[in-house]
């Protein structure tokens, strides 16, 4: 069975369209795959304690409160900001000394 292109050629959305979306859903699926590697990386250099949804439980050391956040590829938490305190919580996560809660 032969396929006709030349009707989709002609189309403004034909193939091109259809090429269009079929890369934009490969590179959502390409972040979305990269994120969670960066975020299961980062599980497995530390050894903290998790919530039921993979979070750690960490101790903010700006603010002094409990908190269950994501870690990067980096290990840094998902509240993390270029501060002196969020720095240092980094360099504990790193070395597995951070305060966790249970």
């Amino acid at each position: 069975m032969a396929v006709d292109l030349s009707s989709s050629m002609n189309d403004p959305d034909g193939l091109a369209g259809f090429l269009r979306s079929k890369l934009r859903a490969a590179g959502r699926q390409y972040a979305e795959a990269r994120e969670a590697y960066g975020e299961g990386k980062a599980a497995a250099v530390t050894d903290l304690p998790t919530d039921e949804e993979g979070r750690a439980k960490l101790v903010c050391r700006r603010h002094a409160e409990r908190r269950a956040v994501t870690l990067d590829g980096k290990c840094r938490p998902a509240c993390y900001e270029a501060h002196p305190d969020c720095e240092g919580c980094v360099e504990d996560i790193r070395d597995g000394t951070v305060e966790t809660w249970e």
